[in-house]
């Protein structure tokens, strides 16, 4: 389905918003049997027992639609890797996974969109530009997920940022060459309105970290580009801000939640009832009208990106300007509202600003600081064995392979065991599962990459040197780090 008319726009969203409508109750029905239940917490907002397990409506309904529509097939990376976020999710819902398996996961089908060349092109250095990629798209994953805290938002909000970015596609340069990416988004448009007829305030179903996550990841994905054209391209500041206004609520909330609880003393990796609707609810407002102030932010968000996108520069620094404005007057009022019953602010002889049950969360950030680690001896290896012209004549091999070596050692670590055990109680036998695991991610990697570009005789020597170069940081910074982490009161 290559065709952008409005009747086949039209078509697919339909087709999605009729099988979600019919899917719906039956996921709802199962969430019930099976115990895929939300029930109250101190910290989640709904005061009754709610079935999960609407995410399973929204991504069959989806994926069924693009099969049927032929769109799958020719969007297949973008297919694939939704249907395995929404796994994800899925077991989230089902299991309770831990947050630094699924950041794992997010960062290495991250790393694979990178590898069959979707990027932002932002950036002039490719190096940077494909790991700017993958934060992007990670950091959107996880900020649809936490929208995810009042009854329609994230639906809502996903459901505007799908038209908005359709109709984009649709009026832009490349709309003959985006069919199957507009016709997606129908799909994802579709098949979000059928949840949100049961998700409208009050909602008797939510859509689960399966919808979350595959909504938040999928979106993101489709704001990525293949064409080619880097960051120096003279309307880079619309470029860079189109995108960015159309998903700012997201963004929006999840900064603020983030740095008003790391102001508060709070860890922003737990989960509270101080994010943007619950503010607006705390200064009066009812449950649907603060939803309904956030879905207006999203649309005039989404107005200002497609207004940017086909405007000069000057015009794109008033408008954005303007309406970046009024959203910090927004956070101003929201950070003044009172929402912790007690206040957790750190000791005031305490010299950081993290507090520590935040550090105590350690996995993810390992995880982080591995995925900069992996990315930065790689590049090391290359820069050191090749000289300058033969780096240059392998720059497609190195480019091409590094979201390959990312995914491959991240999955390697979690998988020989790297991220058990107590990272402050670090010992040099524990540098023996992060070596099983840079052997087997280097020797995978490397088997993979000779299928794709033949055996290369210099490989071999620098996933050698990768190899050193990663356990030597690996080992030095659970050595240093760990001890300091148990200097913080």
């Amino acid at each position: 389905m290559t065709s952008i008319d409005l009747t086949s726009v039209a078509g697919a969203f339909g087709a999605a918003f009729v099988l979600s409508v019919l899917l719906v109750p039956a996921c709802r029905w199962l969430a019930d049997r099976t115990g895929a239940v939300a029930h109250p917490r101190n910290d989640r907002w709904h005061r009754t027992t709610i079935p999960l397990l609407g995410g399973v409506a929204i991504a069959v309904a989806a994926l069924l639609a693009a099969i049927g529509s032929g769109t799958a097939r020719e969007v297949p990376v973008l297919i694939a890797t939704a249907l395995i976020i929404f796994v994800v999710g899925l077991t989230d819902d089902i299991i309770h996974l831990k947050p630094f398996t699924k950041l794992i996961a997010q960062i290495a089908l991250a790393a694979t969109l990178v590898y069959f060349d979707y990027s932002l092109y932002w950036l002039e250095s490719r190096l940077l530009d494909n790991l700017l990629t993958i934060v992007w798209v990670v950091g959107l994953t996880n900020a649809f997920n936490l929208l995810d805290n009042m009854d329609g938002l994230c639906g809502g909000t996903a459901l505007i940022v799908s038209v908005t970015l359709m109709f984009g596609l649709m009026t832009g340069a490349s709309r003959e060459s985006a069919g199957p990416e507009i016709a997606y988004l129908a799909m994802l448009a579709g098949a979000v309105a059928g949840f949100l007829v049961y998700n409208f305030p009050p909602a008797s179903i939510f859509m689960g970290d399966s919808g979350a996550l595959m909504l938040g990841f999928s979106l993101a994905a489709l704001t990525l580009s293949n064409d080619g054209v880097r960051g120096s391209r003279s309307d880079v500041v619309s470029v860079i801000a189109g995108p960015v206004f159309v998903l700012l609520i997201p963004i929006f909330d999840t900064t603020l939640v983030t740095v008003l609880r790391l102001l508060a003393g709070r860890s922003p990796a737990v989960g509270g009832r101080d994010h943007s609707s619950h503010r607006l609810v705390a200064i009066g407002l009812s449950e649907r009208s603060a939803v309904f102030v956030l879905w207006t932010l999203a649309a005039v968000g989404g107005a200002v990106g497609l207004t940017i996108r086909g405007a000069t520069q000057g015009f794109t620094v008033l408008v954005g300007g303007l309406f970046i404005i009024a959203l910090c007057l927004f956070a101003m009022l929201l950070a003044r509202v009172r929402v912790y019953d007690a206040p957790a602010a750190a000791r005031a002889d305490n010299v950081t600003p993290i507090p520590d049950e935040f550090m105590h969360k350690k996995r993810v950030i390992e995880v982080l600081l591995d995925f900069c680690a992996i990315a930065a001896a790689y590049y090391a290896a290359n820069q050191y064995y090749f000289d300058p012209d033969a780096y240059l004549r392998n720059a497609e091999v190195f480019y091409g392979s590094l979201p390959i070596v990312v995914a491959f050692q991240l999955v390697a670590f979690f998988t020989v065991g790297v991220y058990r055990g107590a990272w402050h109680l670090f010992k040099l036998s524990d540098a023996l599962p992060m070596m099983a695991g840079v052997v087997v991610a280097a020797t995978a990697a490397l088997a993979v990459m000779w299928v794709l570009y033949g055996p290369v005789v210099d490989q071999p020597i620098v996933m050698a040197y990768y190899s050193a170069a990663l356990l030597g940081l690996m080992v030095l910074s659970r050595a240093t780090l760990g001890p300091l982490t148990r200097l913080i009161p």
